[in-house]
């Protein structure tokens, strides 16, 4: 039976909620009981804390004081929906446990100091370090849930100021691959399409993706599309059944790790059924393949000849997937209109790259892009991984809005635009996460300024990595106590999200702003407030050229954070990104916008790479092409102005099952929980409702090992192992288990037992697959 499209963001997300509190709860009450003496005085429109959907909401506010939480029902993309995380924030954000007062670290314990006093133990070390080794012994580790102001202050400065490229954020974990394949399929990152599309699509392809629970507002917008009739059809891929397979009309079920024999597999019954779009391709599309004798350049008959050695028999030999299933779903996709979307299922991979290439293949050949509808989309998981590490560039690659560290050029522009001394960015990239923390544990790197992040729980092979951040000098930023504030030397409590006034960036390109609704409990300040001051302290100890960050000076945080976003308009100028129109008076007054937005006239753009809609094509002279007419699309960005359909070979995983480790193991989240637990565990109603970590198991595994539901298993990897609650439920394929990864308690961390291989391209790691072997605890 398929669910309706309400049953299951009501009765898994609220109401299973609901039930561990014992109460009723209600949409516009952050405390799940109703209490009248708490009544908003006001109402202020913002932006949610949680995922890249950037979900439209308003906060309820009273004597100053934020004490409630409903969906906005006039943003454009939500419409009023929310998910329960985001209904519980008014409960997390005031949260007995935050973070209240800096610390240092003194003969082995966090004591609580002076804010003077964490600063300069903090800025003193980085200033020792540099001096002493230099500006690539120091790093900084950012992350997806900064704003953009903070992610590119903390970017201009260390690689304008300090002068090392060692700057990262934990979307490298999650989406590098995303942006891999963006780049090498179309030359730029990001979607072309928008959230609009899921009202055109007849057929949703949903690969490696549990929307349901990690997206469950798109999730909700695909079911009422669905409930709307017209012969919708959603095609479902993943190794676990997941939520989303109950709405699913075919639900594919691949071998973990080989699902790039499914996707080349329905490109060929595509061009064998001659439903490929030969005027799109001749126009907008070049073809290359993996060869014995190299990457070489083929025409469309090559890349159909190559595709043999993919049929859906042999490639069913491969993926496991029934070659009649792959026929059928590369039928649907090719009559289209088709939406693709997929998340960390195709990027925590070492073929992370690969897999996003060939999503896009399947909407080239067939020309199903660029339309109403018609959207090859990466969902994103947290609120800025696009609009601040991805965008403004704050990897160790890249410089903000589509420029590189290795191109002089570029370098230069930004030394230039930044008053930087010339020839300060290094001209090549610095380490990227895994071999930052490599880095760490060598020695090479001593000092490190993490934000708003919990590496010491979320990197995979914790055993080794976790002792790393624990034997350098690590300033942590942040909110509520983690794994990684544990071991941190120097604390540093800051603001939430509704404490401060900054930008959020969705997964379409959207920009958000969320205000400053209450003050900060005890002696937490802002994000931007704290870097910007040390800051001002390493250019105090003369490691930072004198006066580099001075033009941000503020007389208040709200300043500051307008100061930095006002360079940032002037950082997008004449790039694919441009966004100048997004003036923070226009984005008080509007629910947001998606880039390019060139000027304050501009209403954004839906669909990037169509005259007409995308102002690049006319406004930036390195794209410009007269002979483009308004409704054509053209990848302007690309090489020769072509997309490139890729043939990538398949190859296995980094750790195959053998022997001995005979099972899989592959980790993702629910949907009461949010990465690591940091805020959601805040919420006693969301931490009752899962308890505490489990491990699917098939019953069939379930039977050989003589193990049920409640007992523990033992899960070793060649790292580590964890010992977690079973559950025996049908979800994973026989020979594999799934874990989620929210629970910090030592002997249920899952991610002891990941491994930390990489993809060679995104240098993403392969979460989603290792080896292990099992026994009953």
């Amino acid at each position: 039976m398929q669910t309706n499209r309400r049953d299951f963001i009501k009765a898994a997300a609220v109401t299973a909620v609901v039930a561990a509190a014992g109460g009723a709860c209600s949409g516009e009450q952050g405390d799940p009981v109703r209490n009248i003496r708490n009544q908003p005085d006001k109402w202020v429109k913002s932006v949610c804390r949680f995922c890249g959907t950037g979900c439209g909401v308003v906060l309820g506010v009273k004597d100053n004081k934020f004490v409630a939480l409903r969906g906005d029902n006039d943003h454009p993309t939500t419409k009023g929906l929310v998910c329960a995380k985001s209904l519980f924030l008014p409960k997390i954000v005031n949260s007995e446990n935050r973070l209240k007062y800096p610390m240092v670290r003194k003969n082995g314990k966090l004591e609580r100091v002076s804010w003077d006093e964490a600063m300069k133990v903090a800025c003193d070390k980085f200033a020792e370090v540099i001096k002493r080794k230099g500006p690539n012994a120091v790093a900084y580790y950012g992350s997806g849930q900064a704003t953009t102001e903070e992610s590119y202050f903390m970017n201009r400065f260390m690689k304008g100021g300090i002068g090392t490229n060692n700057v990262e954020g934990n979307p490298r974990l999650c989406m590098a691959s995303a942006v891999g394949g963006y780049v090498s399929t179309f030359g730029k990152d990001e979607p072309m399409g928008a959230y609009d599309d899921i009202e055109h699509a007849k057929v949703f392809f949903l690969v490696g993706s549990n929307t349901a629970e990690c997206h469950p507002v798109i999730f909700d917008q695909i079911m009422k599309r669905k409930s709307e009739g017209g012969d919708i059809k959603v095609i479902c891929v993943d190794p676990r059944r997941s939520p989303v397979s109950s709405i699913a009309d075919l639900y594919l079920q691949p071998k973990p790790g080989y699902d790039l024999a499914l996707f080349h597999a329905m490109a060929q019954v595509i061009c064998e059924l001659n439903f490929q779009d030969d005027a799109f391709a001749g126009k907008n599309v070049q073809f290359k393949v993996h060869t014995d004798d190299g990457v070489k350049g083929v025409d469309f008959a090559g890349y159909k000849e190559w595709l043999e050695q993919f049929t859906p028999e042999k490639a069913e030999a491969i993926c496991g997937v029934p070659a009649g299933d792959i026929r059928k779903a590369a039928v649907w996709f090719a009559k289209g209109p088709s939406t693709s979307f997929w998340t960390m299922g195709l990027n925590q991979r070492i073929r992370g790259v690969w897999a996003n290439n060939l999503m896009h293949n399947l909407h080239l050949i067939t020309g199903q892009i660029g339309k109403p509808g018609m959207t090859p989309f990466s969902l994103t998981g947290q609120p800025n991984a696009c609009g601040g590490v991805r965008d403004t560039g704050s990897l160790c690659h890249l410089l903000p809005y589509g420029h590189l560290v290795k191109k002089d050029e570029h370098c230069k522009k930004f030394e230039k635009f930044w008053g930087a001394k010339p020839g300060i960015i290094p001209r090549k990239p610095g380490k990227h996460t895994i071999a930052m923390f490599d880095a760490m544990g060598a020695g090479e790197i001593e000092a490190m300024f993490v934000t708003t992040t919990n590496p010491s729980h979320s990197l995979p092979n914790a055993n080794k990595h976790r002792p790393s951040i624990k034997n350098q000098f690590t300033i942590v930023l942040d909110s509520y106590p983690t794994l990684t504030t544990q071991d941190a030397d120097v604390l540093l409590p800051a603001s939430m999200w509704s404490e401060k006034s900054g930008v959020f960036g969705m997964s379409e390109r959207r920009y958000q702003l969320h205000p400053k609704v209450q003050d900060a409990p005890g002696e937490c300040r802002a994000d931007l407030q704290i870097m910007y001051d040390f800051a001002k302290g390493l250019q105090e100890r003369g490691v930072v050229a004198a006066g580099y960050v001075d033009k941000f000076a503020a007389e208040n945080e709200v300043r500051l954070y307008e100061n930095v976003w006002e360079e940032i308009l002037e950082a997008s100028k004449d790039t694919p990104y441009d966004f100048r129109g997004m003036t923070r008076a226009r984005l008080e007054k509007e629910r947001g916008l998606r880039w390019p937005c060139p000027d304050v006239n501009h209403p954004g753009t839906t669909r990037r790479f169509v005259k007409g809609d995308d102002p690049t094509m006319d406004r930036v002279a390195a794209y410009k092409d007269d002979s483009i007419k308004p409704g054509e699309l053209q990848f302007y960005a690309a090489k020769d102005k072509r997309a490139i359909v890729w043939g990538r070979p398949v190859l296995p995983p980094a750790e195959p099952t053998d022997a001995e480790y005979n099972f899989v193991l592959t980790t993702g989240r629910v949907i009461e929980h949010w990465h690591t637990g940091t805020m959601t565990m805040q919420a006693p109603e969301l931490a009752r409702s899962y308890p505490e970590c489990y491990v699917e198991v098939n019953p069939l595994d379930a039977t050989k090992l003589g193990v049920k539901s409640g007992d523990k298993l033992k899960i070793t990897s060649r790292r580590g192992e964890a010992r977690v609650m079973v559950k025996v439920v049908r979800a994973p394929r026989e020979g594999m288990i799934f874990v989620p990864w929210h629970w910090a308690d030592d002997p249920s961390l899952i991610n002891k037992v990941t491994i930390d291989a990489i993809d060679p391209g995104s240098k993403q790691p392969e979460f989603k697959i290792c080896a292990v072997k099992l026994a009953k605890a």
